[in-house]
């Protein structure tokens, strides 16, 4: 579908589209090929999409794959999907949202690792739809995602930089960020007023940690980044007895006052499982 396409739909149906909701339509085909390619689809390849809206990018996907699962939440939106793609046996659309779907116990410690996410998540559930996924102990091997920008700028960070943060940890902790690519926001509808990215994340072939540690790792990362501008051992006090922070930020090889965005995520990892050494899991 191309940009008059999806006005013509929208204004057939009445639909408006909610900007709470972060519905953003891409509609430019170069890119929407681009975003396909980079999913390296073969044809036994199993996909979820995230926010599908009018199907644009799901007509570049479901052709090239064995069964493609949609999860959409406006239910004008899944309308028009089944009626464009219903027909098709391989194709199955979920009215959820997805932050609830992937909360369910069952979702939450199924086997994903055979899938892929192929998305243009809507703006406004990108981050913690992420570290939701991040968080599964099999989660799918590959994501290819559509974000504002400045997220994908965060998500592929380095210490020492402004834009390193907890989301960079959280999610690179269980994914290593691969190829970016730019997106203006000319290829929305409507047209959103920043740019966005394209960015394909792999899951890590070796864990760095046990399945779990990650609940502890995580209540670091979010203690440690609490408040940015504080030493980290300020941050970590309360957690854990005083000499057990020292203690374990000396085994890391941690400056004492040292801040949270120095700290690289194999330290973070190290601390961690240094933090928990005599704890029960």
């Amino acid at each position: 579908m191309n940009r008059t396409d999806i006005r013509e739909t929208l204004d057939e149906e009445s639909i408006r589209l909610t900007k709470s909701l972060g519905q953003n339509l891409l509609h430019d085909q170069n890119v929407l090929r681009r975003i396909a390619k980079a999913g390296d689809l073969s044809p036994t390849d199993k996909v979820l999409e995230i926010g599908p809206g009018l199907g644009a990018l799901t007509a570049h996907l479901l052709p090239a794959v064995s069964q493609l699962t949609a999860i959409e939440m406006d239910r004008r939106l899944e309308a028009k999907l089944r009626e464009r793609f219903g027909s098709e046996s391989h194709f199955e659309l979920q009215h959820c949202d997805a932050l609830k779907f992937f909360a369910q116990p069952e979702n939450q410690s199924a086997d994903w690792s055979e899938w892929k996410l192929i998305s243009n998540l809507p703006y406004s559930v990108a981050s913690p739809l992420l570290v939701d996924l991040a968080a599964m102990p099999r989660g799918p091997e590959r994501l290819v995602v559509t974000l504002q920008l400045e997220v994908a700028q965060r998500l592929c960070a380095v210490p020492g930089t402004k834009e390193y943060s907890k989301l960079t940890l959280l999610v690179g902790c269980r994914y290593e960020a691969g190829e970016m690519f730019r997106i203006s926001p000319h290829c929305f509808f409507p047209e959103p007023r920043v740019d966005s990215a394209c960015l394909t994340f792999h899951r890590r072939a070796e864990p760095l940690f046990a399945d779990e540690l990650y609940k502890p790792f995580k209540t670091v990362v979010k203690r440690a980044f609490s408040q940015r501008r504080k030493m980290m051992r300020k941050n970590l006090k309360g957690g854990w007895p005083d000499d057990k922070i020292d203690a374990a930020m000396a085994a890391t090889g941690l400056d004492s006052k040292i801040r949270a965005e120095k700290v690289t995520l194999a330290e973070f990892v190290k601390l961690t499982q240094e933090l928990q050494e005599g704890i029960e899991q």
